[in-house]
């Protein structure tokens, strides 16, 4: 199975590589060290332990597993390889030279191979989701340890998965360890093909992120400098069209709170000056955060036009929506406004995060908005109501603190994996019950 699918990977390279290019063209950071691509990263002398995480949530995901593994292996390299360029910006920003960093090569046999040449990996994490079939083949055969870490898999992956169930089942049979999030992707992980011995549900690392000494009061400062007096709330993490969709709801909330301030984050760089754009062809008075400009009291929306600043601004808002919900693409990060003490609100679709979407709508720190009608209702209750923000901040922050502690249960399973190469078979599945 795996040489047909080499055999279609070859096919299609061109259009990955043409795709990578043309990205290129909205942010150059894309045609930087495109031979990483092909395999041809820098060599290793010291062995090594290699981490991907595909972009930006995933950086921050893994940041305290990688901190601890430096303090507590000092004698190894540790790799961090990434697909997207804002990626590669955050691991450069959060660890600040203390980690390598590399382009995740195309999942072809030439480049696969060039890679481990040059890496020559003792240990091999990928965080979440991600399934490289040559990847993987390529640690089986060298008996390099393969552990997902933090790993999931929605409804929606397992039925794509399951068309190619062999490739899926060859490709996991290759001594992998899963340190899965929840029971329920244990169980999606074992029905395309993962060998149920060697999977265990650990938690999710996402709970265990540490939030900078003074993320919290640069927001609030800056907050303080230019709306102090004005209720706010954020649209985080958006695609495109929700942006369209989103202008109709502020319009409507500002019949009910016309005092009230938008802060916009679209999800991807290059969409910047595009938003910024239709913002202004509706007529909105915005003000980018790269213009340094002050916002007004008739600024209608502050466009975060930068990376890495999520955090800081989230702590400025009143109330958070998580974009990305509305549409089949999943939803993003739920934990990062909920640790914060702000009230969440998403749309109905939140399978990437599904677990943790569940627990705080569960537990009141979060609430599921079906369309921009409910929105509008959620926005204005929770905008004129600063008793139930302040509660439903409360709730979510519990669940976060009650569910922490993924990142010890990970060190403990992959402890032998990188002192030994092998993992303790006796331990339990189940190291974890999530609470609910």
């Amino acid at each position: 199975m795996r040489f047909f699918y080499n055999f279609l990977s070859y096919l299609v390279a061109p259009l990955f590589v043409s795709a990578t290019l043309w990205r290129g063209f909205k942010n150059h950071a894309y045609w930087q060290r495109l031979h990483e691509r092909f395999g041809f990263v820098p060599a290793f002398d010291r062995p090594v332990i290699w981490i991907h995480a595909v972009s930006v949530g995933e950086v921050h995901a893994a940041a305290p597993f990688v901190r601890s593994l430096i303090k507590d292996f000092p004698g190894y390299e540790v790799l961090i390889t990434t697909v997207t360029p804002t990626g590669a910006e955050r691991v450069n920003k959060i660890f600040d030279g203390s980690v390598h960093h590399a382009y995740i090569p195309y999942d072809l046999p030439g480049s696969v191979k060039r890679f481990f040449k040059r890496v020559k990996p003792h240990l091999a994490m990928i965080i979440e989701k991600e399934l490289w079939p040559n990847l993987y083949h390529a640690c089986g055969v060298r008996r390099i340890p393969l552990v997902l870490a933090s790993a999931q898999m929605s409804p929606h992956s397992v039925n794509k998965y399951k068309i190619f169930t062999p490739l899926f089942k060859e490709a996991l049979s290759h001594g992998i360890l899963i340190a899965a999030q929840t029971e329920a992707d244990a169980e999606r992980f074992e029905s395309i093909g993962a060998n149920p011995k060697r999977i265990h549900v650990v938690g999710n690392i996402k709970f265990d992120f540490a939030l900078a000494d003074d993320i919290q009061q640069q927001g609030k400062s800056f907050r303080q400098r230019h709306w102090p007096q004005r209720v706010s709330w954020i649209a985080a993490s958006t695609h495109e069209g929700e942006e369209a969709l989103l202008i109709n709801v502020w319009r409507a909330v500002r019949e009910v709170v016309p005092q009230h301030l938008w802060i916009l984050v679209p999800r991807h760089p290059e969409r910047f000056d595009k938003v910024k754009e239709l913002l202004r062809s509706h007529g909105l008075n915005v003000v980018t955060r790269t213009s340094g400009r002050q916002v007004a009291d008739d600024t209608d929306v502050f466009l975060l036009d930068t990376i890495g600043e999520l955090t800081q601004f989230y702590s400025a808002a009143d109330v958070a929506f998580v974009a990305g919900s509305f549409e089949p693409i999943g939803g993003h990060n739920l934990l990062e406004p909920a640790s914060l003490g702000l009230p969440v609100l998403t749309g109905p679709y939140n399978f990437n995060g599904e677990e943790i979407a569940n627990q705080l709508i569960a537990a009141g720190g979060a609430r599921k908005v079906v369309d921009q009608n409910a929105l509008v209702a959620e926005l204005i209750e929770l905008l004129g109501n600063t008793d139930e923000r302040t509660s439903m901040g409360k709730r979510g922050l519990t669940v976060v603190e009650t569910n922490r502690g993924a990142v010890e249960r990970l060190q403990k399973l992959i402890g032998p994996l990188i002192e030994h190469g092998s993992f303790d078979e006796k331990q339990p599945n189940s190291i974890y019950s999530p609470s609910h």
